[in-house]
């Protein structure tokens, strides 16, 4: 049962108008003419990315991974597609000081079954040295591949926090498309469904009705303390990482940009 619009509410500051249904449908379906056409746009990027030029590579330059070095063909696992995602790290920091926005990819990114269904392998790539990245992998319940990639230059290495696609042919490796900036959030479907809220995401950056709650800073919601308390203080974590038996607070996230 819905309300009528005379009914009285608490009444929140700058909402939108309240209205019947119908109008409320009228102008659902005015909105839906642009989704429509925002999905078919974004068909047509697809279709534009997968004929990029390639950039073929020495596919036998070796990462390091639970085994020890490894040619980078390896990571393939016999497929002939590869996406891969660049793990931001921090060296020496311990699990709490590490990247709180690649931890929000990382954790959305934990099973790859329906990518190898279709015949895709994933794996994580990250410039950290092995012993620390097995040890965070291994506290944060990660099933996925980790490699790490230090001192390995591009495509493989270099830049970190964005995803990477390569093509196998045989023993040839291609480079054929890497994301940039928000180009990360196809991993996080949280981002799209904050998106449908009335709050929407609560950033600074987002167009909100005149009188909505402002927003913060951006990215504001990734890291909180114990309590549930979003904040990016000494004793935070990235969001994800209080479900991790042992995850305790403490008292600086230990990065060398905090000495």
């Amino acid at each position: 049962m819905t309300r009528t619009p005379d009914e009285t509410t608490t009444g929140l500051p700058g909402r939108p108008p309240v209205v019947d249904l119908a109008t409320w449908q009228a102008a659902r379906d005015e909105l839906l003419v642009r989704e429509k056409a925002h999905t078919r746009e974004g068909d047509t990027l697809a279709a534009a990315r997968r004929r990029l030029p390639m950039v073929e590579f020495d596919g036998t330059v070796e990462v390091v991974g639970p085994d020890g070095p490894v040619p980078f063909l390896d990571l393939f696992q016999g497929r002939d597609e590869l996406l891969v995602y660049k793990h931001m790290w921090h060296d020496g920091a311990p699990h709490q000081g590490q990247c709180e926005g690649c931890t929000t990819v990382a954790w959305n990114l934990k099973d790859a079954v329906y990518l190898n269904a279709r015949g895709v392998s994933f794996a994580f790539l990250t410039t950290g040295r092995w012993d620390e990245v097995a040890s965070f992998a291994e506290f944060m319940g990660y099933t996925q591949p980790w490699y790490s990639v230090r001192d390995v230059d591009e495509p493989v290495g270099g830049s970190m926090g964005y995803f990477t696609c390569f093509l196998r042919d045989g023993d040839r490796v291609f480079l054929t498309y890497s994301t940039t900036g928000r180009g990360i959030e196809p991993a996080g479907g949280f981002f799209a469904l904050l998106d449908m809220t009335p709050y929407g995401r609560g950033e600074a950056w987002q167009d909100t009705p005149e009188g909505w709650p402002e927003g913060h800073d951006p990215c504001w919601y990734w890291r909180s303390d114990a309590d549930g308390n979003a904040t990016w203080g000494p004793t935070s974590r990235p969001v994800p990482q209080w479900t991790r038996p042992g995850a305790t607070p403490v008292e600086s996230l230990g990065r060398r940009d905090d000495h």
